[in-house]
């Protein structure tokens, strides 16, 4: 394969241009090289005959004036590249009498030039050793880019996965006592070990210039009480036999607090691990954990709040003061007037005149699935059998905007109230002082000190009336409707039911069935599962 390439020679007129069309599915002669070549040598010339010629790839010369040909030696054209990684050259032929251009004259020129690093010179041998490689790219010049290392890991020998779900029976009854939630481990075990970085290589442009690779980044292990450090401090090892958790990025090991009920025997319980009840928790006690807590019984009008997940196998009757809050997930057989706030889902049979909300999603499934009553929140969706009953109970379900949000703005709208009115309230005191003072009445020592507080307290509750303006703005901001929000009904759903999902509503007034509510155009649609 040859390309096409063209040359300054004499002819029986003077002298012109040869055109050496290409052979063997080589490219074809560059216009735009012909033109910047001959206007380089200040060389006139008949443009559109020289364009027939190269376009019809005929081998001839076309005539460009009289006398003697300009002796040109060989020369090049060098390109670049835009990132200076690769730099090539394309040859152009001496003229008739014209002098080839030597390896080392070409090698001394494209260092002037400051092409200096990854110079190819087996690319070149063809050329320089041979009758000439012309109007051919030839790499001249590779940079080499840099290589990139790899970030350190942290691997863990344990399930980090706070959302695992419970199994479902056959029958469709959830099988609430065969959960693996809670992560066993034992003396001896590593928890977990870092893989070590992989530092990488810089690079080099074709300039010389050093291409930085990007810094790695290092990882150190965060652990609690009851674990060892290995030697080499890649490694964690528990020392105990117990429960590990993943907390903040901490691991944490914490033997699980084993107990028959909580009831006058046993008072409030308050651990900082995981709690795991045989039997029930009895009404007006409360039970705290760090961890998770796991209920094998039921529990009626307790509280129990937990770091981690909450399990209660046999369910849940509040009787109107019962409360559930998990950082994680929340599994229980059933929910009856009951306040529960969950982190994670919230997974059960039924839920009847209760208050929920969950950051994730709420999931009513199982024999009844119904939601009947209350008002149920969830961030992503609401899945359940059956919501409302014939005789139209009133339940709102909402979805779209996680429920913490929620709490958070309206906590922090009622900082922003009360600042207003003690700024205010101190603002008329020192204006009327600054009136009086305006009049030339004379205070004692006293009463400077009292109007020296007050302009203390304006200017800290000022303060902190725009740092919570900030934050409502950051609320604000966060309370994007998620547009995937959905309701979803697997059997049917009744009338005096209200959807909300983000900032739009929509009031039920006729039962429909296998459906599901999602938010298009600005209002809640029905669609079909």
């Amino acid at each position: 394969m040859q390309n096409g390439y063209f040359r300054l020679v004499n002819d029986f007129k003077g002298y012109g241009i040869a055109l050496y069309p290409p052979k063997s599915f080589g490219e074809g002669i560059r216009e735009e090289e012909v033109w910047k070549y001959l206007d380089g040598l200040k060389i006139p010339y008949d443009k559109k005959r020289i364009e027939m010629q190269i376009q019809f790839e005929e081998d001839g010369i076309c005539h460009l004036g009289d006398g003697e040909c300009p002796v040109c030696p060989e020369t090049y054209m060098l390109d670049v590249s835009e990132d200076d990684m690769m730099a090539t050259v394309r040859f152009i032929p001496p003229s008739e009498g014209g002098q080839r251009l030597t390896k080392e004259d070409f090698l001394r020129d494209i260092k002037n030039k400051n092409i200096v690093y990854g110079i190819q010179e087996n690319s070149l041998q063809e050329h320089f050793e041979s009758e000439g490689v012309y109007c051919t790219d030839i790499i001249v010049a590779k940079g080499k880019r840099p290589v990139q290392g790899k970030d350190a890991q942290i691997e863990y020998s344990f399930n980090i996965d706070l959302h695992k779900r419970p199994a479902h029976r056959e029958d469709g009854r959830v099988d609430y006592f065969k959960l693996t939630t809670i992560n066993q481990c034992r003396k001896g075990q590593v928890l977990a070990r870092i893989i070590p970085e992989q530092p990488g290589e810089p690079g080099c442009d074709v300039h010389g210039k050093s291409i930085k690779c990007r810094e790695v980044k290092k990882e150190t292990l965060k652990f609690g009480k009851n674990i060892d450090l290995t030697e080499d401090k890649l490694s964690i090892i528990s020392q105990v036999d117990g429960h590990v958790s993943l907390v903040d990025k901490k691991v944490v090991v914490s033997s699980v607090y084993q107990v028959k009920g909580v009831n006058v025997s046993t008072g409030n319980i308050n651990y900082d691990g995981s709690i795991e009840i045989a039997g029930n928790v009895d009404e007006n006690f409360e039970v705290k954990a760090g961890g998770n807590v796991v209920v094998n019984g039921s529990v009626e009008g307790a509280t129990i709040i937990a770091g981690g997940n909450i399990i209660i196998a046999k369910g849940m009757n509040g009787m109107g003061k019962g409360y559930l809050r998990a950082r994680g997930d929340i599994i229980v057989k059933f929910l009856e007037n009951s306040r529960v706030v969950s982190g994670g889902y919230v997974e059960t049979e039924a839920i009847l005149h209760c208050t929920v909300s969950s950051g994730s999603d709420v999931k009513v499934d199982g024999r009844r699935g119904i939601i009947l009553g209350g008002r149920v929140q969830a961030a992503n969706a609401i899945i359940a059998k059956t919501i409302g009953a014939s005789m139209s109970t009133a339940t709102t379900l909402e979805v779209g905007v996680e429920p913490l949000l929620i709490s958070q703005l309206e906590h922090v709208q009622t900082a922003i109230e009360e600042r207003k009115k003690t700024v205010n309230a101190a603002q008329v005191i020192y204006d009327n002082f600054k009136e009086k003072q305006r009049r030339g009445l004379q205070f004692n020592d006293g009463q400077l000190r009292y109007m020296r507080s007050v302009v203390s307290l304006i200017q800290e509750k000022s303060a902190e009336l725009d740092r919570l303006n900030r934050r409502l703005a950051s609320l604000q901001e966060m309370m994007e409707t998620r547009e995937e929000a959905e309701v979803v009904v697997n059997e049917q759903i009744y009338s005096n039911v209200t959807i909300i999902i983000g900032s739009v509503s929509r009031l039920i007034q006729t039962n429909y069935r296998y459906c599901k509510f999602v938010k298009e155009e600005g209002e809640v649609r029905m669609v079909p599962l």
